[in-house]
This record gives C-alpha cells, sequence and structure tokens, in this order.
C-alpha cells in the first residue's frame, strides 16, 4: 500500500482529482463540450418524458453514461499519444475502440429515448 492520506483527506484529495480531469477533458475535448451540451438540453426533457424517479432514472443513466465514456475515451487517447506519438496499429487500435464505446453508448442514449418517446405518443 502506497503511503498517503487517509479517511476525509483521501476523500477530498481524490475529488480534487476528478473536477481537474473534468475540467481538463472539458478544456481539451471538443466532443466532450458537445455531449455536456446535449445533456444540458435533454436533461430537463427528462421530468417530461418521464413520470417517476425510477423511469427518471432511466432517462439520466444513459446521458451520464456517455459523459463517462467519453472521458474513458479521452484518457485512453491522451495516454496513447502519450507512449507513442508515432502512427502504430496499436495505437490506432486503442484509439478506434474508444471511439467505438463512445458511438455505442451514444446508440444506448437513442434508444432508450426513443422507446420513451414512442411510448409517450402512442399512449
Amino acid at each position: 500500500m502506497k503511503p498517503g492520506k487517509t479517511g476525509i483527506g483521501r476523500i477530498v484529495d481524490a475529488a480534487g482529482y476528478s473536477i481537474a480531469g473534468l475540467r481538463a477533458t472539458f478544456q481539451h475535448e471538443a466532443a466532450f463540450r458537445q455531449e455536456c451540451l446535449l445533456t444540458l438540453v435533454l436533461l430537463p426533457l427528462v421530468f417530461v418524458l418521464g413520470q417517476n424517479p425510477v423511469e427518471w432514472a432511466l432517462l439520466i443513466g444513459p446521458l451520464f453514461m456517455v459523459l463517462i465514456v467519453e472521458v474513458i475515451n479521452s484518457a485512453i487517447e491522451a495516454i496513447v499519444d502519450l507512449v507513442s506519438p508515432e502512427h502504430h496499429p496499436l495505437a490506432g487500435r486503442a484509439k478506434d475502440m474508444g471511439s467505438a464505446a463512445v458511438m455505442l453508448t451514444l446508440i444506448l442514449l437513442f434508444l432508450v429515448w426513443a422507446f420513451f418517446i414512442f411510448q409517450r405518443l402512442t399512449v
């Protein structure tokens, strides 16, 4: 175990690192900024489409999943660029896989929201 803070001090430090990561992602990644905007636009609609807390959670979940996966994808891209600024097939594959994860999460978001909208329009 590495030495360091424990308890509340560790939690405070971890929160600070997380906030720094969100700021860095927002500052350096246009896709993350676009997905944040999408989240801000769709978030109020959660309470129009959803009729109870469970439905609200089902609509909010994919919004945050997109943001989470984008942060992870950005981290993968950053570390790949650090390790090898030259093009390498494995580096390209890692970046493509991260991008695919974001795409799949966006598809999930679209499907969940489409199902809710379809359900509300046909009832």
